[in-house]
């Protein structure tokens, strides 16, 4: 059996304001963009260099939905973004205004850093070291 994961679903408030935080702010590439009705797009970002899992970016579509746009995993560190540079990226993201509440740190598996994404999930920005089982 193989299986993979291929998307996660990241609840948006807006398609077009969350397409441009990660393409302008964060380098990702916007892989797909399809309208399927009036209010539904079905659009796909993944970061640079990636040929794994993607972000499904899905616009909230009811008021439950919405009050979890920005914490939808209780305020715990959602998504992990691993780099070959941290040090590169944490620099060109504070530059580009992306808010860091935990500056990179050396840990026994690497070097990380927290930071929230427009809405306010918080990510890691990690760096794992070579002999790292990560």
């Amino acid at each position: 059996m193989k299986q993979r994961i291929a998307h996660i679903t990241l609840l948006v408030k807006d398609y077009d304001e969350a397409i441009a935080f990660y393409t302008q702010k964060m380098d990702f590439l916007l892989n797909e963009d399809t309208k399927l009705s009036e209010d539904k797009r079905w659009v796909v970002v993944s970061p640079p260099g990636s040929n794994g899992c993607a972000l499904l970016l899905a616009k909230a579509a009811d008021n439950e939905q919405l009050e979890s746009v920005g914490n939808q995993t209780g305020g715990r560190v959602f998504l992990f973004l691993y780099t070959d540079d941290l040090w590169r990226d944490y620099n060109k993201m504070t530059a580009r205004n992306i808010e860091f509440v935990r500056a990179p740190k050396k840990e026994a598996y690497g070097t990380v850093a927290v930071f929230k994404d427009l809405y306010g999930n918080l990510w890691d920005l990690l760096e794992p070291f070579a002999d790292s089982k990560l």
